[in-house]
């Protein structure tokens, strides 16, 4: 099972960012197809978080619209939630110890964490200090992308 990163649901949902037509496409095949795949919650309250902060983009995507996108997201039949289990615990003190993470590297290494307990492949992201964690493979889906895409 594969996992989307915040930056790919921030992509596919800011038409002035690059790749939103390539993270819109993702986004869309994933949540419509049958192929299982996954959202950290995490990434979910930061997506979020960082489109609809006015420090962020001007104008910010309205709270509404935010959360309808979400909804969208939820309501595919394919999708798992990543949220924290009983074995938690170990898996977070894992990816913090492994991946030497701290400050704002402690939120990646939540992610990390999730990923590993749910025995999630591969995340889509276009962030590099997820290759830092053990068990984490972390793949960026537009490696090649022209900035103006």
């Amino acid at each position: 099972m594969i996992a989307l990163d915040t930056n790919i649901l921030v992509y596919a949902r800011r038409q002035e960012l690059p790749n939103h037509r390539r993270a819109a496409k993702l986004v869309r095949e994933l949540a419509e197809g049958d192929a299982p795949w996954a959202l950290p919650w995490p990434c979910i309250y930061e997506f979020l978080r960082v489109v609809t902060h006015p420090r962020i983009f001007s104008p910010p995507t309205d709270l509404t619209v935010a959360l309808e996108d979400v909804e969208s997201l939820l309501a595919s039949p394919s999708l798992t939630l990543l949220g924290e289990g009983p074995t938690h615990p170990a898996h977070m003190r894992q990816a913090i110890e492994g991946g030497r993470a701290s400050g704002n590297l402690v939120h990646d290494a939540h992610i990390a964490a999730l990923l590993v307990e749910h025995g999630v492949r591969e995340l889509l992201t276009t962030d590099r200090d997820f290759s830092r964690f053990p068990g984490v493979r972390a793949r960026d889906p537009f490696p090649f992308s022209r900035a103006s895409e």
